[in-house]
């Protein structure tokens, strides 16, 4: 048994990890951190805990904390995890960050597109993209792990076999994303209120949106030069889910059953990818709740493109569930404690 410290607790993904470490059976929860919250039960604020939370919730301490847990949890804005660690805390304990502070190796990147100084960059060569299904060995020795944003993890996960394989041309890849209002985090914002939201979907970030470098960057590794990509996300009208369609044009020609092989190579033994037969789309309600992730693809002859799909919980795989996977990789756990859920439908 490990304890966890979550902090940011109170928003979305940090609600969500509670969730699913409720149902880890090697995990107590020992910390609930809220600076918006201090003292204040848990279950007040997410009244689903009600008679199965106790605990209140405590200030963002991060030396604290690390005296008191085996793992800690950061889903809070970007900057802040980056603004608190340090050698004496990593020494101590396992840090698992859901911001965006040390997924880029290059500082000045996430300068540029963050808008903020990075305050660690000491430990961004350190820290491990926990995108598990490709960094699993990495994952499992480090103490630092950067939780993969949503859409870059269902992009690379749909874009990365092809594009390591030559398959596809690097220079050629456009994704248009979709995703459920959660994905915008708890805070109240004017374009996240009902009336705005409801019967309207909306291009947002257009050339922009801060995953961009991110998705570049894995994609970068793949093939092994640097890539610029087309990136647009949609807000559309539901609570949870991702939705991505990719285009690229093929470097070869190849047939169905190619490709095929290609994607059940990378993720055949891959419990949470899911490879969906012939010409199924991946839908948003088939993954909802759970950690995992559908794929397919699609090969336009007329054109000599191909289009790679993808559909996950923004929540879950997208945030919480990917970090709880990471966490299970670095203690030694089975993959898939505390993931086991079904997706939910209706």
């Amino acid at each position: 048994m490990i304890k966890a410290g979550i902090m940011g607790a109170t928003g979305y993904a940090g609600n969500e990890l509670v969730r699913l470490l409720m149902g880890h059976k090697d995990v107590e929860i020992v910390w609930y951190g809220s600076r918006s919250y201090i003292d204040k039960k848990y279950s007040e604020v997410y009244q689903n805990f009600f008679k199965l939370v106790e605990g209140r919730c405590l200030d963002d301490n991060m030396e604290e904390l690390a005296k008191e847990a085996d793992v800690i949890f950061t889903a809070t804005p970007q900057g802040f995890c980056a603004s608190l660690i340090n050698e004496e805390i990593l020494s101590k304990t396992k840090v698992i960050d859901l911001s965006a502070d040390f997924r880029m190796k290059d500082v000045s990147k996430y300068e540029k597109w963050y808008g903020i100084p990075h305050k660690a960059p000491q430990f961004l060569e350190e820290a491990v993209y926990g995108l598990c299904e490709i960094n699993r060995d990495q994952i499992k020795k480090a103490r630092l792990i950067a939780n993969p944003g949503c859409y870059p993890t269902c992009s690379t996960l749909a874009i990365y076999p092809l594009l390591k394989e030559g398959i596809i041309n690097p220079d050629t890849i456009i994704i248009d994303a979709k995703s459920g209002t959660s994905g915008a985090g708890r805070g109240a914002k004017t374009d996240n209120l009902f009336c705005e939201v409801n019967e309207n979907i909306k291009a947002y970030g257009v050339g922009v949106h801060r995953h961009t470098p991110e998705i570049e960057d894995q994609l970068g590794y793949a093939c092994g030069k640097e890539v610029r990509i087309n990136f647009v996300p949609h807000l559309i009208p539901m609570n949870r889910g991702i939705l991505i369609t990719a285009y690229a044009s093929l470097s070869k020609k190849v047939t169905y059953d190619q490709v095929k092989e290609v994607y059940e190579t990378y993720y055949g033994k891959e419990w949470f990818v899911r490879i969906l037969e012939k010409d199924n789309c991946p839908q948003t309600k088939w993954v909802e709740g759970s950690n995992f992730v559908d794929l397919n693809f699609k090969i336009d002859e007329r054109t000599g493109r191909i289009i790679m799909m993808g559909a996950m919980d923004n929540l879950v795989k997208g945030a919480a569930g990917q970090a709880v996977q990471n966490m299970n990789l670095m203690f030694g756990f089975k993959e898939t404690e505390g993931l086991c859920q079904i997706p939910m439908c209706p």
